[in-house]
């Protein structure tokens, strides 16, 4: 259960997302794919169960059509829909961004907002098929106008291949792991992604972080995160419930409560305690249980900056005013704002994106978006320099930088 602990004792508890055993193993990984192509790539891939002998290492288009066709109606409409609320989402994100062409004295400067040419998405495949995160990474892709899509999953689960159909994706690397975001990022056996995103375990993240002065990627991820925020008002089964949706994660998650009540605790507790016996992952979930911790505090302002000093993955506010609470906050990867917004509705597609920052880095960004697989691309257009402040301030700086040359050219345009 949940050991509860004093607000003074809470310390933000940022550690890597990979120890340094597992990024020198998954350095030597990717340099082994990188030397070796295809024919690496495909033994180690061998080695770990990904594939067998003669099984193909990529799933075209045609492939992933006749996966969707075969799995059953219920489940494709699941996936559709789902896939519909995070593309209307994701197109509204990039309606925000939009060119600029502004006027400065002599010409015009601006801004094209133009999307990458290649993106990797990597889904998990370990415990448990997650078509959802090829849905959550793929969809924004194919909205930002990515031109070529590539998804990488170990799983052989036809349903992610389903949801790699529904989301546009133009071809599947049937491999996992470190292998596979070596192989997007150099272009082993698929196109050389210029971004590479989606979550993983820490071996998918100790080779993002290997490759990433190669390409872009999205973050380097830890174990999830749940903060949950609660006064009186809340329900201690509803708090238990997410919490517990949290814990099944991964043994390593992280699920926390702070509340202004005093009995909260106590209650809570007692109903992990009840649903836990009745939870198939229960073993999960009781390990998970283990890292979190509850805490109580006076007001519900004090609450706040310890949720901002945490900047948690994910933050739930069960609060009498809880909109009010959310004005305050400042870090934090996604908020759920009422009891009614369950974190579940944001890993299952209500709209916004389910890979988040960890670890305190949502202090420096938020979670994955269309705007990850764009970029915003400058330009100058000067027609008349004569006579401008510019032109000889740049003249003066260059020489203030010791750059003659640089000077020399600015004058040229007198």
């Amino acid at each position: 259960m949940l050991r509860q602990i004093e607000a003074s004792l809470i310390t933000p508890g940022v550690g890597a997302a990979c120890g340094e055993d597992v990024l020198s193993r998954a350095r030597d990984i990717v340099e082994e794919v990188k030397r070796g192509g295809v024919d690496a790539l495909r033994r180690i891939a061998s080695g770990f169960g990904e594939i067998d002998a003669g099984e193909p290492l990529l799933i075209e288009r045609d492939g992933l059509q006749q996966a969707l066709d075969a799995i059953s109606p219920s489940t494709r409409g699941v996936l559709e829909r789902t896939a519909d609320r995070i593309r209307v989402f994701a197109e509204a994100q990039r309606r925000s961004l939009s060119d600029l062409d502004t006027a400065v004295p002599g010409g015009r400067v601006g801004h094209t907002v133009v999307p990458m040419e290649v993106a990797g998405c990597y889904a998990p495949g370990g415990r448990y098929p997650l078509p959802s995160s090829v849905l959550m990474t793929a969809i924004p892709a194919r909205v930002a106008g990515v031109a070529t899509v590539v998804a990488a999953t170990p799983s052989r689960d036809p349903v992610m291949r389903a949801a790699a159909a529904i989301a546009g994706v133009d071809v599947l690397l049937c491999v996992g792991g470190a292998q596979a975001i070596a192989a997007l990022a150099y272009g082993v056996g698929v196109p050389a992604c210029d971004v590479i995103v989606g979550p993983g375990n820490k071996w998918v993240t100790a080779a993002k972080h290997c490759v990433s002065s190669v390409c872009a990627i999205d973050m380097l991820a830890g174990p999830s995160e749940l903060l949950i925020l609660a006064d009186s008002s809340a329900s201690p089964a509803v708090i238990a419930s997410d919490l517990l949706a949290q814990a099944e994660h991964d043994p390593d998650a992280l699920p926390c409560l702070v509340t202004t009540a005093p009995g909260m605790p106590a209650m809570v507790n007692a109903e992990l305690e009840r649903q836990l016996s009745t939870l198939p992952t229960a073993d999960i979930a009781r390990a998970a249980l283990r890292n979190g911790w509850c805490c109580v505090v006076g007001t519900m302002e004090e609450a706040v900056c310890v949720s901002d000093m945490l900047a948690p993955e994910h933050l739930e506010i069960m609060t009498e005013n809880p909109a009010s609470v959310a004005a305050g906050i400042k870090h934090a990867g996604g908020v759920f704002i009422g009891t009614r917004s369950a974190e579940v509705l944001g890993d299952y597609g209500i709209g916004p994106n389910h890979t988040l920052p960890t670890g305190r880095t949502a202090r420096a960004r938020g979670g994955l978006s269309v705007f990850d697989f764009l970029r915003v691309r400058t330009w100058i257009e000067m027609e008349n320099t004569s006579g401008s402040a510019a032109l000889e301030d740049a003249v003066s700086l260059a020489r203030i930088e010791g750059l003659e040359a640089h000077a020399r050219s600015a004058e040229l345009r007198r």
